[in-house]
């Protein structure tokens, strides 16, 4: 991002370019603009479809459905048919971009390979002829507002941001957030004399040159938000599928903050006699981590050498241990059976103490599947069920206290695996 110039331009002029024609594979998008009388300071914007077909982004594909999954990378939402996928570039859009329109019957067109090298490429083929930005666009919807608008997908020779962070406004008020997409309002702007319907699928944008770059600049990227940063990175109906779990960790830190957040999902859970059976533990000193999980460690072992191992698969199996030593952030939660009814008879009883288990249980889960919203990947892992009372003296906890498990959490080191495909119909009995 750079500095914002200080004066508007007084006037802009957006042109159509008639006379195309279709486009087919192998074509030469900026051959076919050649005659367009570009001027030195022009933006060219290109719709994506034409430099999808010049690149050979065609796929017969009768199955649109495939075609979709395929250039899926995450799915953020899904309602009915209608998928908002995010993409291997980073976009987040419906059916990942795959376009069934202007294109003949039974094949659909997948986005350009990598839109910001295609937007380059048209750039040093109109070299010969003008100095031009160039712009890439695509049609987007966007969250809380109907209807669609053109966005730049691909970006050469053009500032893609103006950046006012720092700077004040006519009252004198400083401005701390505003960053303007450049990029995409040209984009937006030229789709007006484009069009949807009227087959023309390039549009000059003229009266911007300070705009325009020596070179090709960063591209499209600036305008892509990181994932992490996304408040509404995960979509309503497919948020439980955010959390995942996470066994490598990188060194930035966790926030606090963003922990107790997840413990307020987690204290949302339903619970049995309108009961709260959860408590969690936040072992935010690294002191405290390292002698709880010392002290677990060495019960662990004395369990493994009563059962009978070697020192050899005791060594092995300790290891395992690893992901909570190696994660920035260690949470343990509890179990309280305050509340609880007590009966005549060990059958109920046990069944009551075995609801609360269940409760608990929707509680944590609830914590993971938050700390995955909040952008932090975690491991619920068993360990401190098996030596709670190791667990209840180095925390200094209640003897009605029962730690149920530990929960590593930290930003994720590498993407997680791609889980293993399973049919709910597998799992469904019905009667």
């Amino acid at each position: 991002m750079t500095a914002h110039d200080s004066a508007a331009p007084e006037r802009v002029e957006v042109v159509a370019v008639t006379g195309i024609g279709e486009v087919r594979p192998g074509d030469d998008v900026a051959a076919l603009l050649a005659g367009a009388g570009l001027r030195d300071g022009d933006i060219v914007v290109v719709t994506s479809k034409i430099v999808s077909k010049a690149e050979g982004r065609v796929r017969h594909a009768p199955d649109r459905t495939r075609a979709i999954e395929d250039e899926t990378e995450r799915v953020v939402a899904r309602r009915g048919d209608t998928v908002i996928s995010q993409t291997r570039h980073g976009f987040v859009m419906a059916a990942a971009g795959v376009d069934a329109s202007n294109t003949e019957p039974g094949t659909v067109l997948l986005l350009p390979e990598d839109s910001d090298a295609s937007a380059r490429r048209i750039r040093a083929g109109l070299a010969g002829h003008a100095k031009v930005g160039v712009i890439v666009s695509d049609t987007f919807g966007r969250p809380w507002r109907n209807g669609l608008t053109d966005v730049a997908i691909g970006v050469a020779g053009l500032r893609p941001l103006d950046d006012y962070r720092g700077a004040s406004d006519t009252y004198g008020n400083q401005l701390n957030a505003t960053v303007t997409a450049l990029a995409d309002e040209i984009a937006s702007a030229a789709e007006l004399v484009k069009g949807k319907l009227a087959g023309v699928p390039v549009a000059i944008v003229r009266g911007l040159s300070h705009l325009v770059t020596e070179d090709d600049g960063p591209g499209v990227r600036p305008l892509v938000r990181p994932a992490d940063d996304d408040l509404f990175r995960f979509g309503s109906r497919d948020v439980v599928f955010a959390r995942r779990t996470i066994r490598e960790f990188s060194d930035r830190p966790v926030d606090p903050e963003a922990v107790r957040r997840a413990v307020a999902a987690g204290i949302a859970a339903p619970a049995p006699h309108h009961t709260t059976p959860w408590r969690f533990v936040l072992l935010e000193s690294p002191q405290t981590r390292t002698k709880l999980l010392d002290a677990m460690r060495e019960a662990w072992i004395a369990d493994l050498r009563g059962d009978g191992f070697t020192e050899q698969s005791i060594a092995k199996r300790v290891k395992r241990g690893d992901v909570l030593r190696n994660a920035p952030y260690l949470v343990v939660p509890c179990l309280v059976m305050e509340g609880s009814h007590t009966y005549r008879d060990e059958r109920r009883n046990t069944s009551e103490r075995e609801m609360f288990i269940v409760a608990t249980g929707a509680g944590v889960e609830n914590f993971l599947v938050q700390l995955a919203v909040e952008g932090l990947g975690s491991a619920w892992v068993s360990s401190t069920m098996f030596c709670r009372p190791v667990v209840r003296e180095v925390l200094d906890l209640p003897e009605s206290w029962d730690p149920m498990g530990c929960v590593a959490v930290g930003h994720a080191a590498a993407p997680p695996r791609d889980r293993a495909p399973r049919d709910p119909a597998d799992f469904i009995l019905t009667r």
